[in-house]
């Protein structure tokens, strides 16, 4: 084809393309008839990413932090795993004590 058909090809598009914008259609980059504007379809491909990576991220986000909650359950049950040893060890400690004291008692007695 030569360069004065390829811009005559170019002219006529683009008056079909001025033409059928009048009743709300447009030719797109690969002449093919559209509804929307080309830059509402573009803004709207762009639009599409960009909502694809923040799904993305917000999942990925919403993986660590169910992660780091359950590190934190583990460490709490471990915590209150050591609290309870803790105040069994205290409580015998204490049981000891007065055991202790009993027979110091007993013996102090039996001296008399």
């Amino acid at each position: 084809m030569s360069t004065e058909a390829t811009e005559n090809n170019n002219i006529y598009i683009d008056k079909m393309a001025d033409a059928l914008a009048k009743y709300g259609l447009y030719v797109d980059d690969l002449c093919k008839i559209r509804i929307l504007e080309p830059e509402i379809t573009n803004q709207s491909e762009k639009l599409r990413v960009e909502c694809q990576d923040f799904i993305s991220r917000t999942t990925e986000f919403k993986n660590d932090a169910d992660e780091f909650i359950g590190i934190l359950d583990s460490l709490a049950n471990e915590v209150e795993k050591d609290k309870m040893r803790t105040i069994g060890a205290r409580n015998l400690l204490r049981s000891v004590e007065k055991q202790r004291e009993g027979q110091k008692q007993k013996i102090q007695v039996q001296l008399l």
